[in-house]
């Protein structure tokens, strides 16, 4: 586990297709599996949370290292493919923000 805080952060509201949001949910999370990129120790938060009042819509909020490690590790073969999977299970575009992070916490086990 590392003290780093995140000197970048990233946001994304995702909007699935009608009764596909458990589907977006899993893939989002299949971010921290091996491999992918929130799996990196550069990734220090990756938060996936749901509406509570629209079970197909998905936040999730990033915290990393820096915004070029982001990028960089956006910019990989893995990533890309994980990206490309979510065009099956969104209902349109996202809504994506930067996020400059200056405190908080998120403890899962």
């Amino acid at each position: 586990m590392t003290n780093t805080i995140p000197q970048y952060g990233f946001s994304a509201t995702m909007t699935a297709l009608p009764g596909r949001g458990d589907d977006l949910e899993r893939l989002v999370l299949s971010g921290l599996d091996e491999g992918n990129p929130a799996a990196s120790e550069l990734c220090l938060v990756y938060l996936v949370s749901r509406s509570a009042s629209d079970p197909d819509v998905i936040h999730l909020i990033e915290g990393w290292t820096s915004e070029e490690d982001h990028h960089r590790l956006f910019a990989t073969g893995a990533a890309r493919a994980l990206v490309a999977q979510f065009a099956t299970v969104l209902a349109g575009d996202s809504a994506y923000g930067d996020l400059v992070p200056v405190g908080g916490k998120a403890v899962f086990a």
